[in-house]
């Protein structure tokens, strides 16, 4: 019994360290905030664009014109973005006084429904306990915070160009600083293709999504169609709660600009288009185990939306998979990336 207390304490020592640890080092990406998000995001679009840039290396480009076709095509869909995105946050960003304002006025029609319920309701309090005015308000908040994230897309990009650089000369620096590690070089490999492949089938899954969501609105006559796309496409990162979070902000401005009966409509094409996405699709092509429990996605989005704002809620899930996958790779800590599963 006496023999077995020490190495009880060793143990449960050894979890404090690592969660004080762990709290100081989100503390410090807290307080580097400026510096850690266009680093992630660089580092996540580096990894999507991997796959394709070995591709071409492989078939005689050298790496060089390879990173520099890629760089192009980066550049051309950050300068659209920033053109097309960037005005129409600033004109939703004008007008969201006046959505407001129109919102209340058909929150308010609900008055007489609620007095037939034998439920007397003030306009007043109705407004203090529910006013969708607000939740157009976080939205517009949202989206100047992702407008104030556009003008980092440049430092983005040159961060994506080294990545890229480095990326090509990775393979051969490892070999050289590792000739006898030929196990863990095999491990390294087989973690970065289950990064690649969730990321890539995400990605073009999400693409996908908020393609077909711009298109739907924009059949309907919905205002900023192309801006609600990009949300649905940021927020298809976020399992479960994302497609609802996506369609709150079009599906209010429906009602705003086009009545309740198209309000309807446009929820219908969040519904469909999601349930084809996530339960159809992507099921399909991403195979199983890589997934997250609903309470560890709810953790995440507190954790890293509470450390990096509305970008932390998009790198959210995609850090912690990350994290789930490179807990697979080793059996000691196989079973953290069991309960992290669904």
């Amino acid at each position: 019994m006496s023999d077995s207390n020490p190495v009880a304490l060793s143990a449960g020592f050894k979890w404090l360290i690592g969660l004080a640890s762990l709290v100081v080092i989100l503390g410090a990406l807290k307080i580097a905030e400026a510096v850690v998000v266009p680093m992630l995001l660089a580092i996540f679009i580096a990894i999507i664009c991997a796959p394709p840039l070995a591709w071409m290396t492989s078939h005689k480009v050298p790496p060089w014109l390879a990173v520099m076709l890629l760089v192009f095509g980066l550049m051309v869909f950050s300068w659209a973005l920033v053109l097309f995105v960037g005005s129409a946050i600033d004109t939703f960003t004008l007008r969201l006084p006046t959505y407001q304002a129109r919102l209340q006025d058909e929150a308010v029609k609900l008055l007489p429904f609620f007095e037939r319920l034998g439920l007397p309701v003030t306009r007043e309090q109705f407004l203090n306990h529910f006013n969708p005015g607000s939740l157009m308000r976080l939205a517009g908040n949202a989206l100047t915070n992702l407008g104030g994230l556009l003008t980092d897309l440049m430092l983005i990009v040159f961060v994506v160009i080294f990545l890229l650089l480095e990326a090509t000369l990775l393979g051969d620096k490892l070999h050289k600083a590792l000739p006898n590690a030929e196990k863990s070089m095999e491990q390294a490999g087989d973690f970065v293709r289950k990064v690649n492949k969730y990321l890539v089938i995400k990605t073009t899954v999400s693409l996908l999504t908020g393609f077909l969501i711009t298109t739907w609105l924009w059949i309907l006559g919905v205002d900023f169609a192309p801006l609600w796309g990009l949300v649905a496409a940021l927020m298809n990162f976020i399992p479960n709660v994302g497609s609802i979070i996506a369609a709150v902000p079009a599906v209010l401005l429906s009602v705003v600009q086009l009545g309740l009966p198209d309000a309807a409509l446009v929820a219908v094409g969040y519904i469909a288009v999601n349930v084809l996405m996530g339960n159809v699709l992507e099921p399909r092509y991403m195979g199983t185990g890589l997934g997250l429990s609903p309470l560890v996605v709810f953790l995440s989005l507190m954790i890293w939306g509470w450390m990096f704002g509305p970008a932390g809620m998009f790198l959210s899930i995609p850090l912690t998979m990350i994290a789930k996958i490179a807990l697979e790779q080793n059996p000691s800590t196989r079973w953290v990336a069991i309960m992290l599963g669904n």
